[in-house]
C-alpha cells in the first residue's frame, strides 16, 4: 500500500468523484461499480492509469503506486471469486470469514465457476495429449497449444481463464497474447502457402508423372516462368504431405550371364560417362516390364551418356537377340547424324551383347563396343538409373494390353527427352541440353 497521505484539499477533490465511496487521509474506498468497470476495461488491454483518468481521477493526487496496487488486488479477487470478490475484496484478502452466510444463488454460482475451472483444465490436457499422440515422440508446437487454449476459451465463453490454462500447458501468458495479435500475419502466410501448394501440385503432376523437389523446381522454372526456392518447395511438400515416389531395389531382377562361346570386350569407358560430346558414349541395356496382372514385356534402350537422351528403344514380347539388334537399327535410322566418329556402345556382359551377330552389326556401322566388369552394375549406372525412374513414373498395372503398354512407353520417352528437366543438365531437358552442346 502507498505511504502517501492525502491533504484535506485532496480528500475534498476525491470525495466528489462518483466512483469513491469514502476517503480518508490514508486511503480510498472505491464503489463496487468502479471495480467491476475497472476489471472489464483491464481485460480489454487498457492500462490502469488510463482507466483511472477516464473515470475522472487525478493521477498526481492518487499516485501510480496506489493505482497498480489496487489493480493487482482487484484482479486477484476477481480471478478467485468473480464479481463476488470485487464486492467484498477486503474480507476475502484478509482471510476473515463473512459476517453473513452465502445465498443459494451465490453458492451455485461459486460451484459453477469451480466446475468450469476444472472442466477447462481437463479438456486442455486431453487435447494436448491427443496432439502428442499424432506426432508420436515429437513435441507439439507452442503455437498449436495456443490455438487449443483459444478454442477452449471461445467454445465455452470462459473469462479470466487464460492465466490458469497457460500455467497448466507450461506456456507463457504473454506468448498467448502475442499469438492472438499475430493472427492476421498467420492468416496471410497460410493463404500464401495454399497458393504455393497449388503451383507445386501442378508441377508435381506435370504431364502425368510424379516428381521430387528438384524436378518440381525445374518444371516451375521452365513451364511456369516462376522463381521459387527449392527449400520452400520442400517445406510445402512436407506441410501438405506431397510425397515423391521412392525408388526401391527390385529383388527379382536377374542379370543374364554370358556363355563361354561369346566374346567379352574390354571396359574402355571406365565410368567416364560425361565426356561433353554428343553421340560418343552410348549406354544400352534391357529391362523387363510386368504389366497388367501377369503379362511381361521387355524394353531395350540406347542412351547418350552426355545428354541423358534416349536415342533409340525397342519394346518386345520376347527376349530374343532381335530386341538388341532392332534397337541398334533404329538408332542408325533415326539418329545416325548425331553419332560421333568415335562413338561406342557400352553394355553389361549379357548374352545379347556378347553375341557374334550383335558384334558384327556394330562393326558394320563402325561403332565401337565396351562392356562393364562382371557383376558390377555401377559400370553402367546411368542406364540402370533410367530404368528405375521410368518404372517409378509409369503405372504398368493399368496397362492391360501390349498396345496400351507401348503407348505408355512412347508417351514417356517423349516426356523424358523433351520435358523432364534434370538437375545435372543445367536444369534442362535432355534434348534442350543436347542442342546447347551443339550450339557451344
Amino acid at each position: 500500500m502507498s505511504k502517501k497521505l492525502f491533504s484535506d484539499k485532496e480528500i475534498n477533490i476525491l470525495s466528489k468523484n462518483r466512483y469513491v465511496k469514502s476517503v480518508s487521509n490514508r486511503g480510498i474506498t472505491y464503489t463496487d461499480e468502479f471495480k467491476i468497470l475497472f476489471v472489464a476495461e483491464r481485460s480489454k488491454g487498457k492500462l490502469p492509469i488510463n482507466i483511472f483518468q477516464d473515470a475522472g481521477f487525478d493521477i498526481d493526487v492518487i499516485g501510480n503506486n496506489r493505482i497498480w496496487c489496487a489493480s493487482r488486488r482487484w484482479r486477484d479477487s476477481y480471478n478467485k471469486s468473480g464479481e463476488l470478490g470485487l464486492r467484498d475484496s477486503r474480507k476475502f484478502n484478509s482471510g476473515r470469514p463473512l459476517k453473513r452466510d452465502l445465498t443459494v444463488e451465490e453458492i451455485l454460482a461459486k460451484k459453477d465457476a469451480e466446475i468450469a475451472y476444472w472442466k477447462a483444465e481437463a479438456e486442455l490436457l486431453k487435447k494436448i495429449e491427443m496432439q502428442e499422440r499424432r506426432v508420436k515422440n515429437s513435441k507439439i508446437s507452442v503455437s498449436l497449444i495456443f490455438k487449443i487454449i483459444q478454442n477452449i476459451i471461445l467454445k465455452y465463453n470462459y473469462k479470466n481463464m487464460v492465466s490458469h490454462l497457460c500455467k497448466v500447458a507450461l506456456v507463457s501468458r504473454s506468448g498467448y497474447y502475442n499469438y492472438l495479435k499475430s493472427a492476421d500475419e498467420r492468416n496471410y502466410k497460410e493463404k500464401r502457402d495454399l497458393e504455393l501448394k497449388d503451383i507445386v501440385l501442378k508441377a508435381f503432376k506435370h504431364r502425368g508423372y510424379q516428381k521430387g523437389s528438384r524436378s518440381i523446381k525445374m518444371v516451375i522454372d521452365h513451364e511456369f516462368n516462376l522463381i521459387i526456392n527449392r527449400k520452400c518447395i520442400q517445406r510445402i511438400m512436407r506441410k501438405y504431405n506431397i510425397v515423391c515416389p521412392i525408388r526401391k531395389a527390385n529383388p527379382y531382377r536377374r542379370m543374364m550371364k554370358a556363355t563361354r562361346e561369346h566374346v567379352v570386350v574390354p571396359n574402355i569407358l571406365n565410368r567416364k560417362f560425361k565426356q561433353g560430346l554428343v553421340g560418343k558414349v552410348l549406354l544400352t541395356d534391357i529391362t523387363y516390364l510386368t504389366y497388367g496382372s501377369t503379362n511381361r514385356a521387355y524394353l531395350s534402350t540406347i542412351k547418350d551418356a552426355s545428354t541423358n537422351e534416349i536415342l533409340s528403344y525397342h519394346l518386345s514380347n520376347n527376349l530374343t537377340l532381335d530386341i538388341a539388334i532392332e534397337t541398334v537399327k533404329k538408332l542408325m535410322k533415326n539418329h545416325k547424324k548425331l553419332l560421333n566418329k568415335e562413338a561406342f556402345i557400352h553394355s553389361d556382359q549379357g548374352v545379347h551383347y556378347t553375341s557374334p551377330r550383335f558384334q558384327k552389326l556394330l562393326k558394320k556401322y563402325k561403332i565401337g563396343q565396351s562392356m562393364s566388369r562382371r557383376g558390377n552394375c555401377w559400370d553402367n549406372a546411368p542406364q540402370e538409373s533410367f530404368f528405375g525412374h521410368m518404372k517409378d513414373d509409369i503405372d504398368l498395372k493399368n496397362c492391360l494390353t501390349f498396345d496400351e503398354l507401348k503407348a505408355s512407353i512412347d508417351n514417356y520417352m517423349d516426356y523424358y527427352n523433351n520435358y523432364r528437366y534434370q538437375w545435372g543438365l543445367k536444369k534442362l531437358a535432355p534434348v534442350q541440353y543436347r542442342n546447347q552442346l551443339f550450339a557451344a
